[in-house]
Formats: C-alpha cells, structure tokens, sequence
C-alpha cells in the first residue's frame, strides 16, 4: 500500500505554495459528475500516454485519487511508480472523502478556467448584450461585428448569423484587419459564457477603442431564444503577414503583461529551467493549428491561446509550475500571459518567440507490450473459441460495432479478463490496447492481440456491424460525460442547467480557492 493523506493533509498540500499535482484518474463521465476543484483530469484508460505531457518531472509531488474506493488510484500510482515517478500519494477516500470533510465537490469541466471566466466578469463589470438585443442589432443592419471566440471546428459546428470565427487569442492580433472604424460595436460570442467574457474583457484590456461586449450565453442562449443559428459557416479571421502597426500592437501587449508582472525571458535562461529537476516547465505555443504544423520549437506543446486560458488544466497539471509562452510576433503572447498570471500561475513570455534554439527534454514514455496482430477476415474464427473487446469511445461502439464485440474499457477490463480464454481488441489507436493488455496480463491473461486497422479494417472486410442504441446503458458510460454534451445535441433543459451551472460556480468557491486568482482591481 502507497502513502495515503487525509483531506486535511491535501488541503494544506494545496495552499503550500510548493508544486504539486492533484490526478483524479477516473474516466472522464464520472469525473464531470464530482471533483475537487484544483483536481485535473487524467482517465486511467490513457494514463501512462499523457502523463508525461502533463506532469513532465519525475519527482513532482503527486496526489493521485479516485470516486472513493482507492482502488483505481492504487492501480494508477503502480502504473506511474513503474514510469519512475518518485513522489506520488494517494488521497484515501478521495472526492467522498473530500466531500465529507466538508468542501466543495463541482460538476463539470476546465473549473478553475470557467470559475475565473465568471469572475472576470464580476470584477471588470464586462459589458454584455444580451441574445435578443443581438439579434434585433443584426436585423437593423446596426453597425456591429460578432467575432466568435472559439476555434475553428466549434465554429463551423454552429454560429451566430454573421460570425466570423477569431479564437480569442488571435483577438488582440487580428481584430484591426476586420474592424477598421471605432465606432463600430464588437460583440465577442462564444457557445456559453468563458470565452465569450474573456475575448470581451480581452479587446477592452488591449486598449480596443470600440464599444465591446460579451453575448450573454453565446450559441446556446441563441438556441434557448428559438433563434436560428448557422451550420457550416466559414467566414474566418484574415491572415496578418505584415501589419503596419505592428511596433505599437507588442508596446501595448507587453504593457498589459507588465501590468499584471508577467516578464520576458530569454532563451538561455528557459534551457536552465528545463534542465532543472526541482521544477516543472511548460512551454506553450500559443499560435494557431496551422503555424503550429508548419514548425515550432520542438517538444512544445500546442496550446492556442483562447484554449490555454479556456481550458488551463488540459495542458498544465501541476500547480505553481513555470510556464512560458511563445509566438512570432509578441502580441498574442504576452495578451495570454496577462491572463494566466490572473489566473494564478507563474508565467514568462520567451522574448525570442518560435524563432528561440531550444532543445527541449524528452517527458517520461510508458514501456508499452508488444501486441500481435490479428487480420479481421480471420476474426471469424477467431471468436469461436476467443472474446473480441471494443475499447473504442462508447458513443462509437453504440453507432456500430462488430457483432460479438463486448464494449469494454481499462478501469473495467476485469468483467472482461477469462485467463483461459483468447483477447482480442479493437482500437482507434494501439497504444490504448497495449495500456489495456497491461491490466489483462495482471489478471492472467497470456493470449491477447490486436484487430489490425480497427473498426474500419472490419467493416471493409463486410464483417457484420451491429448498431446497439442502448448498449452499454448510459449507467455503465463512464467515458461519457451527459452533463456536457446533451447540451449539444438540441436538449434545452441541458443548455439551461449547463448555463445555471456556470453563473452558480462563484458561489461555491471557498476562500483559498477564490485567493487562487489574482485578478486586478484597480483596472
């Protein structure tokens, strides 16, 4: 048995000011149901895959838990000791034991960056419009451009009626090249609220001399109004190859970062840093998919800077770590870094940008098994005396699987294990197979393998393809998270309560949590 601590103990661990890394290692369904607040999200099904991205020093300070049980978190903390990490703890109990102590446990997701979103708006009194005013503005012809902050596939998916798709860190960057009168009103919109307040709050922070305003409930508010949203639409942010005015866009970025103390740092002093065991380093490229495909730093990590500050705890695990942002031009930058130092976070901006010689340590990588492979026109035969396991997304293995498949997935795989009988695995991506034949082989399993090229390698094979609408139940859909994603899929009451969720999130904080932030109130 690992080293347990109370939640006392994980409370104090919290506010030390010391790094630390809080894991809750249950799929991502049960997780969006309740966890702790500083808890970042890891399902044991890809544990040893992204654990070194998100915690990229062995001798971090670990805090891995789960529901309650312990026994997933035990399983996971065997898992990360045989990677080398050195220092990790189990919470015993752990969010019914954190609950039961009395503290807060939060539905949902990205709960420091949807939490501070709230807060932003609260402090900087950000100006909204609400979806009814929005609309009556558009069928006037009023003078007004909606920028939709979210990425590109989000957008596409649906919009507001004019939108045009700038992700919020590209706001700062872009804004000028589609607003050229200052007299024009800016509407910021995003599928809720986060990003919506915070591309807002971002322009009217830059210095923006339009009137700028928030859309109070983004799409979903449009949606909720019976108001009709756009499918498909590909207005998008123009290219910036050369600005004019570029000198004056990174003096007024790198006053806002100043403002709120986040400093440049040079190359050299970042390779220090990386080199340093004693701490954890994230380097972020915040520029967009493309400039990211064509060539960064290598080892970087790809965080676009509207969903780094969105979306914090899905590239930055371990808290009071340094993280240093980049891009080409030291605008979109030092805009980000101004918010992630609010948020809390030590963070620098790298002055040389894409262009800095760095050589960036290889993270800690799983030693994953070897599996053989299994052609689908032999899988016929195969199940007449072997079991098939579909490890794929439950969403996917609902829409269709192979007829005989079980759906299964590593927390889980126990129901799945017969020591005497033959496995074989269906998977988007190996890697998860292997994971998966880790957990197997524990159990007694010797004979496993794996369906080469998947799901698609079968059904080009004319193998029969089932679809199971309710199969496996939604009690057993641990990867699915329903609080979330109903709301997508034209449920209003689901919109409604994720909506009611988001605006009840500052009343749940304690004080440590909410002395987490570091916003400004002289603004």
């Amino acid at each position: 048995m690992n080293r347990t601590i109370d939640a006392a103990t994980l409370k104090q661990w919290l506010q030390d000011g010391a790094e630390l890394a809080l894991i809750d290692v249950r799929e991502a369904g049960e997780f969006g149901e309740g966890h702790l607040f500083f808890a970042t999200n890891l399902a044991y099904s890809e544990l040893e895959l992204e654990i070194g991205r998100l915690v990229p020093r062995l001798s971090t300070r670990m805090v891995v838990h789960d529901g309650g049980a312990d026994t997933l978190a035990q399983r996971a903390i065997r898992r990360l000791e045989a990677m080398g990490y050195s220092q990790v703890t189990c919470f015993a109990g752990g969010v019914r034991a954190w609950g039961d102590a009395g503290n807060s446990v939060y539905k949902g997701v990205n709960l420091p960056s949807k939490t501070f979103g709230e807060l932003v708006e609260h402090v900087y009194e950000t100006p909204r419009v609400s979806v009814t005013e929005l609309d009556a503005m558009l069928k006037r012809g009023d003078d007004v451009v909606v920028l939709d902050g979210r990425p590109w596939t989000e957008y596409t998916k649906m919009s507001i009626p004019t939108g045009i798709c700038c992700p919020n860190g590209e706001l700062a960057l872009r804004v000028g090249k589609m607003v050229t009168s200052p007299a024009t009103k800016i509407v910021v919109n995003c599928a809720g609220r986060t990003r919506s307040i915070l591309g807002a709050q971002t322009l009217r922070n830059f210095g923006v001399p339009n009137p700028v305003y928030a859309l109070e409930n983004g799409t979903q508010g449009w949606y909720l109004a019976e108001l009709a949203l756009e499918h498909g639409a590909d207005r998008r942010y123009p290219p910036v190859e050369a600005l004019s005015d570029l000198g004056a866009l990174q003096a007024k970025a790198q006053a806002l970062a100043a403002r709120h103390g986040v400093k440049r740092v040079n190359a050299a002093s970042v390779a220090a840093w990386l080199n340093d065991p004693s701490r954890n380093v994230y380097l972020c490229d915040v520029r967009t998919p493309e400039e990211f495909a064509a060539g960064s730093i290598p080892g970087a990590q790809h965080t676009p800077g509207g969903q780094l500050v969105q979306s914090t705890d899905q590239y930055v695990a371990v808290r009071n770590a340094r993280i240093v942002v980049f891009d080409a031009e030291l605008v979109r930058a030092p805009v980000c870094a101004s918010w992630l130092a609010q948020m809390g976070h030590e963070v620098h901006v790298l002055d040389a940008g894409v262009k800095a010689e760095l050589s960036i340590p290889a993270g800690p990588r799983p030693r994953l098994p070897e599996l053989d492979r299994l052609a689908a026109v032999a899988l016929p035969a195969f199940l007449a005396r072997g079991r098939l396991l579909d490890l794929r997304r439950s969403a996917l293995y609902r829409q269709g699987h192979v007829d005989g498949a079980s759906w299964a997935i590593r927390p889980r795989l126990d129901a799945s294990a017969a020591a005497a009988q033959p496995i074989a695995m269906i998977s988007d991506d190996v890697r998860l197979a292997q994971l998966a034949a880790i957990d197997l082989a524990e159990q007694g399993v010797s004979d496993m393998r794996i369906v080469a090229g998947g799901h698609a390698a079968c059904a080009a094979a004319g193998l029969g393809i089932v679809a199971t609408p309710d199969t496996p139940p939604d009690a057993e859909r641990i990867d699915f998270l329903f609080f979330v994603h109903d709301r997508h899929e034209g449920n209003r009451a689901a919109a409604r309560a994720y909506l009611e969720w988001e605006t009840g999130l500052l009343r749940q904080l304690d004080s440590e949590e909410r002395a987490s932030f570091r916003l400004a109130t002289g603004h």
